[in-house]
């Protein structure tokens, strides 16, 4: 293979991945030298970010000099979150000192499906332990940093990720949501980041009716058009699977650069009341997340879109109550299908604060709460799709808050739930709709900060519905293009 200079290495990750791939079809670079280049990317950010905490160079490697499939992506780069992503003989923690020496025994089939596409996965990224926090601060590997202020989070629970394609170690990487995962870190760290349609992407085979449906498997880009050609290569059901995503018009690739046509957006700068306050609105806004909006409204409206402001309704503090106790039984079940698996309890020392306290608060839910609570979540769920025939998409703020300082989304032993009552707050435009009601939608990276943060809109579509997401979003993207906006070198 040829020798890359370090201008090469630099210029290939400021490269998407569709583009990588053109390279590797064409024959000016190979799939190895793509591979090499991102592990010295890796190598040379990782101990300024601490965003990908295993390393699988040599198995890629030979994965490589032993022939890749001929897919969308053969040949590029790849990072797979430490969480629901199983990869067979490679450990896997989700985060969790616990699991600091698990091996997964059997690959995930989303994992074979990227595979699939060609793509090289080097590694496992950061995550919050259990993925219970929009931070990405765990106790086991310590927390990651964000490429645009390593004093701040990259948001969670998937911020290794969204560190790493930020910091153009990699073009894409592995994402999952079941409370807005994808699209809080795509916010904090200038991604693009979509949550697929419920059952888009399977969960098999460890996994099922994940988090009572709310979860979901995809990615963090930093391209529309690499988001919307990957969920082509590992989309449709699997065997089994409990959900079935309604089958999309055509490939969601073609949707990129499809006219949308005129929409009708609905949009809101208020936080509902559902988890804090006795007034009509929920925590306050920060105001460059209020100013985020108003610039996406403005843009959209230059686009020849309709906007009206409405609140979404139905957002009862009885839906959050819900939410809550889906959370607190799905925690549980978390922990005790890795207590079956270790063949054993976690010791006092392998579970965090918030995660014990969580979960021991967590164990008073009954069956029949968790079953009342899908019973109310469902009519919310046919309430927003009411709301969602009169407008096309609903936008507003991803975060109220812009991406929080490290420690701040931490607990302590005197007040072990505070890391979830302060992520509440950060938030607060509950993105957790799109988990409930299973519909897609996505962070849009159009905007930052006075000092120079990124803070995404985010936009909520019908179920089933990505492709007018996709179109909507490469609109976007051309008008108010952000992929050459680069955090810093890390130092």
């Amino acid at each position: 293979m040829s020798m890359l200079s370090a201008s090469d290495v630099d210029s290939l990750g400021r490269l998407d991945a569709t583009a990588q791939a053109a390279l590797v079809r064409s024959g000016e670079v190979t799939a190895e030298e793509l591979v090499t280049a991102a592990v010295t990317r890796i190598e040379a950010g990782n101990p300024a970010l601490n965003a990908v905490v295993t390393r699988t160079y040599e198995r890629a490697l030979d994965q490589v000099r032993a022939g890749l499939p001929d897919g969308p992506f053969t040949g590029v780069p790849f990072l797979l979150k430490d969480l629901v992503a199983e990869q067979a003989g490679v450990r896997h923690t989700a985060g969790s000192a616990f699991l600091r020496d698990h091996v997964s025994p059997t690959d995930q089939e989303l994992v074979v499906r990227l595979r699939r596409a060609g793509l090289v996965v080097l590694g496992k990224t950061s995550t919050a332990e259990l993925g219970l926090l929009p931070t990405c601060e765990p106790v086991l590997f310590g927390p990651t940093r964000n490429p645009w202020d390593l004093t701040r989070s990259p948001g969670g629970s998937s911020g290794g990720s969204a560190a790493a394609v930020a910091a153009g170690m990699v073009p894409f990487a592995h994402a999952n949501d079941a409370a807005g995962s994808i699209r809080y870190p795509a916010s904090c760290c200038g991604l693009f980041g979509l949550k697929p349609t419920r059952g888009r992407n399977p969960l098999g085979p460890a996994y099922g009716d994940a988090w009572g449906g709310l979860a979901a498997e995809h990615a963090v880009t930093r391209s529309v058009r690499d988001s919307a050609a990957l969920l082509d290569a590992t989309a449709g059901p699997d065997l089994g699977d409990p959900y079935l995503a309604p089958q999309p018009p055509g490939p969601f690739a073609a949707e990129v650069g499809r006219d949308p046509g005129r929409l009708r957006i609905g949009f809101s700068g208020r936080t509902p009341p559902a988890f804090s306050g006795r007034g009509p609105q929920g925590p306050p806004v920060h105001p460059e997340c209020a100013a985020a909006l108003h610039d996406a409204v403005g843009l959209c409206d230059q686009l020849g879109h309709e906007l009206v402001e409405v609140d979404l309704p139905g957002f009862t503090r009885e839906v959050g109550a819900a939410i809550r106790t889906v959370f607190q039984a799905a925690a549980v079940a978390t922990l005790d299908q890795w207590t079956r698996v270790m063949g054993r309890p976690p010791g006092p020392d392998e579970i965090e604060l918030y995660t014990r306290a969580y979960c021991d608060r967590a164990r008073r839910t009954s069956g029949g709460d968790y079953l009342l609570a899908i019973a109310e979540l469902q009519h919310f769920a046919r309430t927003v799709a009411r709301f969602l025939t009169t407008v096309d998409v609903f936008l507003t703020p991803t975060l109220a808050r812009l991406p929080p300082l490290l420690g701040e989304l931490t607990s302590t032993a005197d007040d072990p739930l505070r890391a979830g009552r302060r992520g509440g707050a950060l938030a607060a435009f509950a993105g957790v709709v799109a988990n409930v009601t299973g519909a897609p939608a996505m962070s849009v990276p159009l905007y930052w900060s006075a000092e120079g943060l990124p803070v995404g809109v985010h936009f909520l579509a019908r179920y089933g519905d990505e492709a007018t997401l996709f179109r909507l979003a490469a609109q976007l993207e051309a008008a108010r293009p952000w992929a050459n906006r680069r955090p810093p070198p890390p130092s």
